[in-house]
């Protein structure tokens, strides 16, 4: 049976999505910040013999979804819930469970893509001097930076989606500067929850890389968050960025796919 979950359910879900903490993040993250009863997030269980096993969250147009069994969840109800909201459907989760949704005929879901899920759960780095935590004053700068990279398709409401996360703390950022005060590179974290934390806009400007900047940066981030949290991630699809990732202490944990209009 799948039912939309309220407050009531809290005590079943979380347990339930912190067996698998690193790949639930958005979920618990968006579960803390925002509850149940706002107009923006559903939440969707499908309960078997009274016990949760899957979870679909819609948050605005997106969806994310979430099983421990591959095989076994109702995939047809599901479905019908997808199909109840915007075209083409923005849904993302571990690849094998939205591999389950992609052979469904009648399903129209976005673009897709697939990356690395990787997690790091203890650094031995040391921090440098030169990185610096940035305050709301300086998402200007980092938006700056972010633009002027040729990788990056940032969204138009970026601005103020960043100040949302500083203000919330659902999100910050590091950086190192030159000696003109422009950035040089950057590295974010988003979805910050009691458990874990994403990073993402990792980006050195083009005139100063290959110079360990963006490792600088990434080691201090990371310290820094696992001092409260316990993982970091991160998606990735690049076999270089890869590279760097893992000599600072992130393994792949999975692959994950998204949707997006």
């Amino acid at each position: 049976m799948i039912r939309q979950l309220t407050k009531q359910d809290h005590d079943s879900l979380f347990p339930f999505l912190l067996k698998e903490a690193s790949i639930n993040l958005f979920i618990i993250g968006d579960i803390e910040a925002f509850g149940y009863d706002t107009s923006f997030q559903k939440l969707w269980g499908e309960w078997r013999n009274n016990e949760l096993t899957a979870v679909l969250l819609k948050f605005y147009d997106s969806y994310i979804f979430y099983s421990q069994d591959k095989d076994n969840f109702d995939v047809e109800g599901f479905s019908t819930l997808l199909k109840q909201g915007k075209q083409p459907i923005q849904l993302s989760g571990k690849t094998e469970l939205i591999e389950r949704f992609e052979n469904q005929s009648d399903l129209y879901l976005g673009a897709k893509k697939i990356t690395y899920f990787a997690q790091c759960d203890s650094i031995s780095s040391p921090s440098f001097d030169e990185v610096e935590i940035a305050s709301i004053e300086d998402i200007s700068r980092i938006i700056k930076l972010e633009d002027s990279i040729d990788e990056f398709h940032p969204s138009e409401d970026r601005k103020a989606m960043k100040q949302k996360a500083f203000e919330t703390k659902t999100g910050r950022s590091f950086y190192i500067e030159g000696e003109n005060k422009e950035l040089l590179s950057v590295a974010s974290t988003t979805a910050e929850n009691s458990q874990s934390a994403m990073i993402v806009g990792v980006c050195t400007h083009k005139d100063y890389r290959n110079q360990g900047l963006a490792s600088k940066v990434m080691k201090a981030l990371v310290n820094e968050v696992l001092k409260e949290k316990n993982y970091v991630c991160l998606f990735y699809d690049n076999p270089n960025a890869g590279k760097l990732y893992k000599k600072i202490g992130f393994k792949d944990i999975g692959l994950w796919t998204m949707h997006r209009s």
